[in-house]
C-alpha cells in the first residue's frame, strides 16, 4: 500500500500542474490610458490574489485552466468583474481599463487640474506643461530620504545643492548657474528671502512634507516674472482633498558624528535681543554686565535624538464648494562637523600657492525647523473660485564653532615642534523666517471666452542674529605640546548683533480672451505686476579687552572657565558705524503680452515681458564714503518664444528661446567694507545688472503612466555675469577682499537626460546632466622685473568655468514597491563633478570642490488600520567634502600630510557623519 501510494502522489502532483497554468495582464485608468499602481487583482474561488507593480501589470501563477472570475478593485474607481477562458498554455495578456467612480460636481468642478501629489499626475502636468520643466512629486518626496526641499532639489536633472557647514543642502545651482540666477515661488508667487546679504532664498527652511509637488522651471514665458537665467523653483504647497484626509506622522534618530564625540552647546536663554546701543540709546557706554555670559558658557555632551513629525488635515464642505488644509511640521535635528582647513598663500613669485596655516574646526548645530501652512478656497459657481493661503516656515540655528589654527614661523610646518596657535570658539544663534499670505481669484466670462486671474500678496522674510560671540586666544606649542594661553590678544572678544528684514507687498493681474476654440484655439493674454520691497539692515559690534590686571591670564591655569573673565568694553558706544547699517527699496514694475495658439499637432506661445526696476539704498552711517546713496533705474524688454510639436499622443519636441535678467543684490551695492565669515567683503555701487539668451530643445517622451524619456540641450549667452574675485586689501583682518563685479560675457551649454522606468515592482529613475561654460576673468600674477628685479604684479586673462558651474550631473534611484506587501523601498545616489567654490585674484589658484557622491536610502512598510513604519537613512557612504587648488607648490609637498595627489593641493577636508530616523505614519483618507 506505501509503495502505491509512493507511486500514486507524484502522479497527482503532476496532474494537478499539468492543469494550472498563469496569466498576465495591465490595469489602465479608462480615460487617461494610464497605468493604475496597486490595484487589486482576485481569482475568484480560488484563493489567488495580487496587485498591480509600477507599471499597472500583474501575474497570477498556478492557476486552474478553464473557466474563471475575475475581480479587479481599487479605490475611487468602479470595481471589474468579468468572466475570463484559462487556457493551458499562451494565455492572451489580458488588459483591463477601469471607471473612475467620482461623482460629478454638478456645475461647480473645483479639481480642474491635477494635484500632482502622485507620480502619473506629475507625469502628465510635465507633458502638458507650456515652459520646460520637471516635476518631483508629493509622494515621491513622502518616501524619500529628503527632509528638506533643498534635499529633494539634487534629485531633479540639472540641479546640483550647495551646504551649508553641517552638511546640509542649502541652496540650488541649475544648469551650472550659481543661485544667485534663480528664483522661488510658493505657489507661482514670488517670495523674499531672508538672507542678510543676497536675494536667494535658502530652501532648507522649507520642511518638504508640506509640499503637493515641487516644480522646477528651466524656461519662462512672458506671464512668468523674467530674473531667472538658472530657472525657477515653485513649490505647491497641499491642497483640500476631495474627501476627508490624516496625514501624520513622527520620528527620531541620531548623527552618526555625535556616537564618535561629543555635542558643544551653549546658554542661549539670557541672550539680549538687542544691542546696548538700541536699548540705551547712542550715547550709553556698555559695560560687561550688559552682555550675558551664557554665550561663553559651553558644555560638551551627547546631544538628545533628533526628532522630527508633521501633520496636516483636509477636506471639503458644503457640497466640495468649500474646501480647508492645514498642515505643520517640526524638526530638531543635531548636526556637526569635522572640518580640517589648510590655509594658502601666494608669496613670492610662486605660480601656485604654499600652504601657511593648518586650522581643525568642529561645528555643533542644533536645527529647529518649523513651517505651517493653511489654505482655504471657495467656489461661488463654476466660474468663480477665491482662494486665501499663508505659509510660515521658521529655521532657528543654535551653533558653536571650536577652531584652532597652527604656524611655524609664519609657514606651515608639521615637523617643527615649536609652533603659533590660535583659538577660536564662536557662538552664534540665526533665527530666519519667511510668511506670505496671498488672496488670489479666478473668474471667467462669456462662457469662459475671457479669464481674469488676479492676486493680492504681502510676504515678509527675517534674519535675527542676536549676540553672537566669539572668543579668541593665543597660544603655543613646545615639543608638540599645547600651552594654551588667554587674553594675550589685545581685543580677545567680540560680540555682534546683525538682523535684516524684507516686505514685500505686490499685486498680480492676468487676463485671458479666446479669440477661437475648436480644434485649433487662440487665446490672447495680457497683464502684469507690480512689487514695492522695502529692506532694513542693521549690524553692531562691540570688541571686549581683558582689563590690565587680567592681562596674560593662563586658561586652565588662572581660570577655568570663560565666564570668570574679567573685561573691559574697548568702543562702548557700539560699531554700528558701518557699511551693513543702511536701508534700501526696490520697485518692480512688469507687464507682458502674450499669443497661445493650440492644434491637435503644434502649440506656439510667444509674446514679450518688460520689467522697470527702480533699485536704491541709503547708508545710514556713510563713514566718510564718497556714495552714501546710490540708485539704479532701468527697464528689459524681454522676448521668449515657446513651441510644442506632438509627435504621437505620448511623444513630443519642445523648444524654447527666452531673454532673462539677473538683479545685484542690495548687499552687493552697498559700498564700504564689511566683516565676512572667511574673508572681509566690499560692495560695488556700480555693479550692472546680468542680461541671458536662453535656448532650449527638448525631446519628451512619456510611455507609461509614471514613465518619461526626456532628452535635452541647452545654450545660455550672458552678458555681464556677476561674479565674486578676491583683491587684495589693507585690511587687518584678511588682507584680501572679497568684491562683486561684471566680466565682459559668458557662454554655458549642456546636454540632459532624464529617465523613469517601471518593471512591475522594480523602477528606475536615473538622470544625468553634462555642463560647459566659460569666462574670462582679469587675474594677477606675480613675476620679476626683469629691469630692476624687483617683485610686481601684473595683470593676465584667464579662461576658467563659472562659478558653481560643474561639467558633470548624475542621480540614480532604484525602487521597490510592493502595493501587495506594504512595502516602498528607495535606494538613492547623487553625484556633482568638481565645480569652483571661491575665485582668487591670482592666476591658477581658484578654490574647486572635490566631486562628490552622496548615496542616501528610505524604506516604508505599511500595516493595517493606516500604520506605517518608516526609515531614512542619509550620507551613508560619509562623503568628505573636501577643496583643493589646481597645482602642486614643491613646498607643499614637502609636507608630511598628504595634502598633494594627481597634481591637485588639499586646502579643505570637512566630514559630517551619517544621518539616521526612525518613525511611524498615520494615514486615513
Amino acid at each position: 500500500m506505501n509503495k502505491l501510494l509512493q507511486i500514486l502522489f507524484p502522479l497527482l502532483f503532476c496532474a494537478t500542474i499539468a492543469s494550472a497554468t498563469k496569466i498576465k495582464g495591465h490595469v489602465y485608468d479608462k480615460q487617461s490610458g494610464e497605468a493604475l499602481v496597486g490595484a487589486t487583482v482576485v481569482l475568484e474561488k480560488t484563493g489567488k490574489v495580487t496587485s498591480t507593480g509600477l507599471d499597472g501589470s500583474f501575474e497570477l501563477k498556478d492557476v486552474p485552466v478553464g473557466k474563471a472570475t475575475i475581480r479587479i478593485t481599487y479605490i475611487t474607481y468602479k470595481t471589474i468583474v468579468q468572466d475570463i477562458e484559462i487556457q493551458s498554455k499562451d494565455n492572451e495578456h489580458l488588459k483591463f481599463y477601469m471607471e473612475t467612480a467620482a461623482k460629478g460636481l454638478g456645475e461647480v468642478t473645483i479639481r480642474a487640474t491635477a494635484s500632482g501629489s502622485n507620480e502619473r499626475d506629475a507625469r502628465r502636468i510635465e507633458q502638458n506643461a507650456t515652459q520646460v520643466m520637471n516635476i518631483v512629486s508629493g509622494k515621491a518626496i513622502e518616501v524619500s530620504p529628503d527632509l528638506t526641499v533643498a534635499n529633494v532639489m539634487q534629485r531633479v536633472s540639472g540641479v546640483s545643492i550647495e551646504r551649508n557647514s553641517n552638511g546640509d543642502g542649502q541652496y540650488a545651482i541649475l544648469r551650472g548657474m550659481d543661485k544667485r540666477y534663480n528664483y522661488t515661488l510658493v505657489n507661482g508667487v514670488k517670495i523674499p528671502s531672508p538672507d542678510n546679504k543676497y536675494r536667494y532664498v535658502p530652501l532648507d527652511l522649507f520642511p518638504s512634507d508640506l509640499l503637493d509637488r515641487l516644480e522646477v522651471y528651466k524656461t519662462l514665458t512672458p506671464n512668468l516674472e523674467g530674473d531667472a537665467v538658472g530657472g525657477a523653483v515653485n513649490m505647491v504647497m497641499k491642497n483640500a482633498p476631495d474627501h476627508f484626509q490624516i496625514n501624520a506622522n513622527i520620528a527620531t534618530g541620531y548623527n552618526q558624528l555625535f556616537l564618535d564625540r561629543k555635542f558643544t552647546s551653549f546658554d542661549a536663554s539670557g541672550i539680549r535681543g538687542k544691542s546696548p546701543y538700541e536699548i540705551n540709546g547712542r550715547d550709553y557706554n556698555a559695560t560687561q554686565s550688559d552682555f550675558s555670559k551664557g554665550v561663553f558658557d559651553y558644555k560638551s555632551k551627547h546631544p538628545a535624538p533628533n526628532v522630527v513629525g508633521s501633520l496636516s488635515l483636509g477636506q471639503r464642505f458644503f457640497d466640495s464648494k468649500l474646501g480647508v488644509v492645514l498642515a505643520g511640521s517640526y524638526q530638531n535635528t543635531y548636526r556637526g562637523s569635522n572640518s580640517t582647513i589648510y590655509t594658502p598663500s601666494v608669496t613670492g613669485t610662486d605660480e601656485y600657492s604654499v600652504i601657511t596655516n593648518k586650522g581643525e574646526r568642529q561645528y555643533s548645530a542644533q536645527q529647529q525647523r518649523l513651517g505651517l501652512h493653511g489654505k482655504v478656497d471657495y467656489a461661488f459657481d463654476k466660474n468663480n473660485k477665491i482662494s486665501l493661503y499663508n505659509v510660515y516656515v521658521n529655521l532657528k540655528n543654535q551653533e558653536v564653532r571650536e577652531s584652532v589654527s597652527t604656524t611655524y614661523n609664519g609657514v606651515y610646518d608639521p615637523a617643527n615642534g615649536n609652533a603659533e596657535l590660535v583659538y577660536n570658539t564662536r557662538s552664534r544663534l540665526t533665527e530666519q523666517q519667511i510668511y506670505n499670505s496671498t488672496l488670489h481669484g479666478d473668474h471667467k466670462f462669456f462662457d469662459d471666452k475671457f479669464k481674469v486671474q488676479w492676486s493680492a500678496v504681502y510676504s515678509t522674510a527675517q534674519t535675527e542674529q542676536p549676540q553672537n560671540a566669539e572668543i579668541e586666544l593665543n597660544g603655543l606649542q613646545q615639543n608638540f605640546q599645547n600651552k594654551r594661553l588667554s587674553l594675550v590678544n589685545t581685543s580677545p572678544v567680540e560680540m555682534r548683533w546683525q538682523r535684516n528684514t524684507d516686505n514685500d507687498k505686490a499685486g498680480y493681474l492676468d487676463l485671458t480672451y479666446n479669440i477661437f476654440k475648436g480644434d485649433k484655439k487662440l487665446d490672447f493674454s495680457l497683464g502684469g505686476l507690480y512689487r514695492e520691497k522695502e529692506r532694513s539692515s542693521f549690524y553692531n559690534n562691540y570688541v571686549l579687552a581683558p582689563s590690565a590686571a587680567n592681562a596674560g591670564l593662563i586658561y586652565g591655569q588662572d581660570y577655568q572657565n570663560y565666564t570668570d573673565l574679567q573685561l573691559v568694553v574697548s568702543n562702548p558706544t557700539g560699531g554700528v558705524a558701518n557699511p551693513l547699517t543702511y536701508d534700501a527699496s526696490e520697485k518692480t514694475s512688469a507687464g507682458y503680452g502674450m499669443l497661445t495658439y493650440k492644434s491637435n499637432s503644434l502649440e506656439l506661445i510667444g509674446g514679450a515681458r518688460v520689467e522697470h526696476t527702480n533699485q536704491g539704498y541709503h547708508m545710514l552711517f556713510a563713514q566718510g564714503e564718497s556714495r552714501p546713496t546710490g540708485n539704479q533705474i532701468y527697464t528689459d524688454v524681454l522676448p521668449s518664444l515657446t513651441a510644442k510639436y506632438h509627435i504621437t499622443e505620448k511623444a513630443q519636441l519642445h523648444a524654447s528661446y527666452y531673454k532673462a535678467v539677473n538683479r545685484p543684490g542690495f548687499y552687493e551695492l552697498v559700498p564700504g567694507i564689511s566683516p565676512g565669515d572667511d574673508y572681509d567683503e566690499k560692495g560695488n555701487a556700480d555693479l550692472k545688472r546680468a542680461l541671458a539668451d536662453n535656448y532650449d530643445l527638448r525631446y519628451e517622451l512619456f510611455p507609461g503612466a509614471s514613465e518619461q524619456l526626456l532628452v535635452g540641450a541647452f545654450y545660455k549667452k550672458i552678458k555681464d555675469p556677476i561674479e565674486y574675485v578676491f583683491q587684495t586689501s589693507g585690511t587687518v583682518h584678511s588682507n584680501v577682499l572679497l568684491i562683486p563685479g561684471n566680466f565682459g560675457n559668458a557662454t554655458n551649454y549642456g546636454a540632459e537626460i532624464d529617465y523613469t522606468k517601471f518593471f512591475n515592482k522594480i523602477g528606475i529613475k536615473a538622470n544625468y546632466t553634462y555642463t560647459h561654460s566659460r569666462i574670462t576673468t582679469t587675474k594677477n600674477k606675480r613675476q620679476i622685473n626683469p629691469s630692476n628685479g624687483d617683485i610686481e604684479t601684473v595683470e593676465v586673462d584667464q579662461t576658467r568655468p563659472l562659478y558653481g558651474q560643474s561639467e558633470h550631473i548624475a542621480n540614480i534611484s532604484l525602487l521597490y514597491k510592493d502595493t501587495k506587501k506594504g512595502w516602498d523601498v528607495q535606494i538613492a545616489g547623487a553625484y556633482t563633478g568638481p565645480r569652483i567654490v571661491a575665485v582668487s585674484q591670482f592666476v591658477n589658484n581658484d578654490q574647486w570642490q572635490q566631486g562628490i557622491i552622496q548615496m542616501d536610502f528610505s524604506a516604508e512598510k505599511r500595516f493595517k488600520n493606516n500604520i506605517s513604519l518608516f526609515v531614512k537613512a542619509n550620507n551613508l557612504l560619509n562623503t568628505p567634502y573636501k577643496l583643493y587648488i589646481k597645482g602642486v607648490n614643491p613646498a607643499n609637498d614637502k609636507i608630511k600630510e598628504d595634502l598633494v595627489s594627481n597634481g591637485h593641493t588639499l586646502i579643505r577636508d570637512d566630514h559630517y557623519g551619517q544621518s539616521y530616523l526612525l518613525g511611524v505614519r498615520y494615514k486615513f483618507n
